[in-house]
């Protein structure tokens, strides 16, 4: 059985999910270098020596700015990061917040098994959120942890 990079299960949109059958069909990493183009669509805002910075294709909801900060090589755990990745991302982070002028948001990253993390994409990346509180009927954004279990 071929690997599976993408959790349809924690998808939010349709159209994402329609992507995300492109890559299981394909068996290909979305995140990985030689895959990132055919499958996300926004440009690189930043490149750093391990880490790509990007708006999400999918923003969240009453999202003002929400980057994806992608490793630049494949990775699943937090375990295969090396310190001088994790200094090179928040230095990624900090750099976004200057750049964009940000008063406060917030960044998570979710790692490992995607039943576990609820992530989309089984290659570590960082989101970088600032909300939209005017954005009509705005609530809180929210990070999701952990997929619920079937009933």
């Amino acid at each position: 059985m071929t690997k599976s990079y993408v959790d349809l299960d924690n998808a939010r949109k349709d159209d994402q999910r329609d992507v995300m059958r492109e890559i299981i069909a394909a068996g290909e990493c979305p995140f990985c270098a030689e895959n990132l183009r055919k499958y996300h669509k926004q440009p690189i805002v930043r490149e750093t020596e391990h880490w790509l910075l990007t708006p999400n294709q999918w923003p969240y909801n009453h999202t003002k700015i929400h980057l994806l900060a992608i490793y630049k090589t494949h990775a699943e755990r937090l375990s295969e990061l090396t310190l001088e990745a994790g200094a090179d991302l928040l230095a990624l982070m900090q750099w976004a917040e200057k750049e964009y002028n940000v008063p406060g948001g917030g960044w998570a990253m979710r790692f490992g098994d995607t039943d576990h993390s609820a992530g989309t994409v089984l290659h570590i990346h960082a989101q970088f959120l600032v909300p939209d509180l005017e954005s009509p009927g705005y609530e809180p954004v929210r990070i999701k942890i952990g997929k619920r279990k079937s009933l």
